[in-house]
């Protein structure tokens, strides 16, 4: 069983990041999102395990001593990270993990895996973004024009990730993002294995040979 891949997709909001998520899970057996660990309470139906893991400060603080993330942050006076050990159990059980992070998140994810694969997902214009903020019908004006603000300069980042995944027909992109994942399997620092045994069995054949 070859080891999982893991996969970081940020983009900008209302790129519809969370919609091409569902359907992949949807659609392909071998995915499985990245669980992160919080310190804020259980909301109204969440299951520790499932939706997050639920943490003190202090056993969060103490994971942070003990580089047990591979990112972190501080949102509204509660900690949010992804715990390596997880990730990890996940990518050897042969599972390709998503973790859908923003992109200070991913590229600290980038520096302590270098092999994740970054996927940052865009509509096919800023036209477009603006019209699905907009239509979404659930924030005002304001809010909307502070979310493309900050669009612009997540922009500035665009290249430092592997692929842009353009989400403009949901079912192609789905396709394009599985096709992407998938073809990393293939990469040679990912079929060490497979290298090994090529360089075993030629050797043996050269030295039948001599």
């Amino acid at each position: 069983m070859s080891r999982g891949i893991l996969t970081v997709v940020s983009g900008f909001s209302g790129a519809g990041k969370g919609t091409l998520m569902k359907e992949l899970l949807a659609q392909y057996d071998n995915y499985a999102l990245s669980i992160s660990c919080t310190t804020r309470q259980p909301r109204e139906g969440e299951v520790d395990g499932k939706h997050y893991f639920f943490k003190t400060k202090e056993e969060f603080e103490t994971m942070i001593a003990e580089n047990g993330f591979l990112e972190h942050a501080q949102y509204v006076g509660n900690y949010y990270g992804t715990p390596k050990a997880y990730v990890e159990e996940m990518l050897d059980q042969g599972k390709d993990v998503i973790l859908e992070i923003e992109i200070q998140g991913a590229l600290n994810v980038r520096n302590i895996m270098p092999d994740a694969l970054l996927l940052f997902v865009t509509p096919p214009s800023a036209e477009e973004l603006e019209r699905r903020l907009v239509h979404r019908g659930t924030e005002e004006m304001d809010v909307i024009r502070s979310r493309m603000n900050r669009a612009v300069e997540e922009s500035e980042f665009m290249d430092r990730y592997d692929y842009l995944v353009i989400n403009d027909d949901l079912q192609v992109c789905v396709k394009e993002l599985h096709e992407l994942i998938q073809a990393q399997h293939n990469r040679a620092s990912n079929r060490t294995d497979m290298i090994d045994k090529m360089k075993k069995e030629l050797k043996i054949r050269k030295e039948n040979r001599e």
